[in-house]
């Protein structure tokens, strides 16, 4: 009988080609890379599945979950910072020269004085009074909220504490019917939006020994004499440093200051971080170099 004859299920001895093959094709089906080879065939596919046989690349969804997660802690970081630590604040106006200049940036610590409603934002009636209060030293500057309103922030010098009594006399403080010392260290003339003028620069020395410099236009001016104010219980005195460019205590509430109560304490002012010349802006690149370097970091006395 032939070979092309033979029944289809004669036994005969399988080739070396045959055995690969079998082996082959009983072979678990998931492909690995052999550790001899740097690469797979072509017609070869390695599968990398996760356990549970799920892609876990991330979503869309999730990333943006995880995005909004971030800016959520972020903000809760900042607003801790805000309430309990520091907040910066721009001063707005001349009030307050010599020592603080329109345009520089400083920095307040909120625990110096305790915490009030009005350390936090838009001063939620979450409590009364203060938690953790201390009372602020006389010469002190001090942001605070505007008793009128409760919302405006405005800052001035603790001049006048609980009990005292504060009167300006001939261009002269006194406290407690005795006149702080003073001392003229300069003399100039400056030329403002009322025109030249002479402008007086003072150093006062408050009755504990604290020292600091006030500005003044000379005698004649609107709160240059005034009554008698008496400091009721839980209430401060302020005054600018500006003494005849100042809304301060020395005008009533009802349209200026007038006594400030420890509630509405804001916190300490610390240092100027920086300072930029008025017309500067954020907005405004080419503003960005028309700064006051020699007012950056200067600690608040």
């Amino acid at each position: 009988m032939s070979e092309d004859q033979k029944p289809h299920d004669a036994k005969r001895d399988a080739t070396p080609e045959e055995v690969f093959a079998a082996s082959e094709a009983d072979a678990p089906v998931e492909a690995v890379k052999s550790p001899s080879s740097n690469a797979t065939t072509s017609n070869q596919k390695v599968y990398a599945q996760k356990p549970g046989g799920r892609d876990k690349t991330p979503s869309a969804a999730s990333e943006t979950g995880e995005i909004f997660k971030t800016i959520v802690f972020a903000l809760l970081i900042a607003m801790v910072l805000r309430i309990f630590l520091f907040q910066p604040f721009t001063i707005p106006s001349a009030s307050m020269e010599p020592n603080l200049y329109e345009g520089d940036y400083i920095v307040v610590s909120k625990w110096s004085y305790g915490f009030s409603k009005h350390s936090i934002p838009f001063s939620p009636p979450l409590f009364d009074g203060r938690i953790m209060g201390s009372a602020p030293k006389r010469g002190d500057i001090v942001v605070f909220k505007l008793p009128r309103d409760n919302k405006t922030d405005f800052i001035k010098r603790v001049i006048g504490l609980p009990g005292d009594r504060i009167q300006m006399i001939a261009n002269k403080l006194y406290i407690n019917d005795k006149p702080v010392q003073d001392l003229v260290v300069s003399e100039q003339e400056i030329n403002d939006i009322f025109g030249p003028r002479p402008v007086t620069q003072v150093r006062e020395t408050l009755p504990e020994g604290r020292s600091f410099m006030t500005q003044d236009f000379g005698p004649g001016n609107d709160l240059d004499d005034t009554p008698v104010y008496e400091v009721p219980a839980g209430h401060y005195f302020m005054m600018g440093d500006n003494r005849d460019n100042s809304i301060d205590s020395r005008v009533e509430q009802s349209s200026g200051v007038g006594m400030v109560p420890a509630e509405n304490l804001v916190g300490k002012a610390q240092i100027i971080l920086f300072s930029w010349k008025p017309g500067s802006s954020l907005w405004n690149p080419v503003s960005w170099f028309n700064v006051r370097l020699d007012r950056f970091f200067n600690v608040l006395n």
